[in-house]
């Protein structure tokens, strides 16, 4: 069973990485917020310094904010961005 979903990236994730969104297809390891990242961080050097763990990256899944361990369904949005800071 093919699992895809669609990610959404914003901020400067999005200036980073040169685009906004996609689709992805998840390997069959890949069920956690967590896991999405360190897949994504494989990608190579500019994915690895946005979601390696080196900085703060929130996410949402189908528009409700979610900690890394929330799980990740065929069909879900998926959307990364920074923490946002008021001032």
């Amino acid at each position: 069973m093919i699992h895809l979903i669609k990610v959404f990236y914003f901020a400067r994730l999005k200036e980073s990485l040169n685009y906004s969104t996609e689709d992805i297809e998840l390997p069959v390891n890949v069920k956690t917020i967590a896991q999405l990242k360190v897949h994504l961080a494989e990608r190579g050097e500019t994915w690895a310094d946005l979601f390696g763990g080196q900085q703060s990256i929130r996410a949402a899944i189908n528009h409700g904010l979610v900690d890394n361990d929330a799980i990740i369904n065929s069909g879900d949005e998926v959307a990364f961005f920074p923490p946002v800071t008021g001032g």
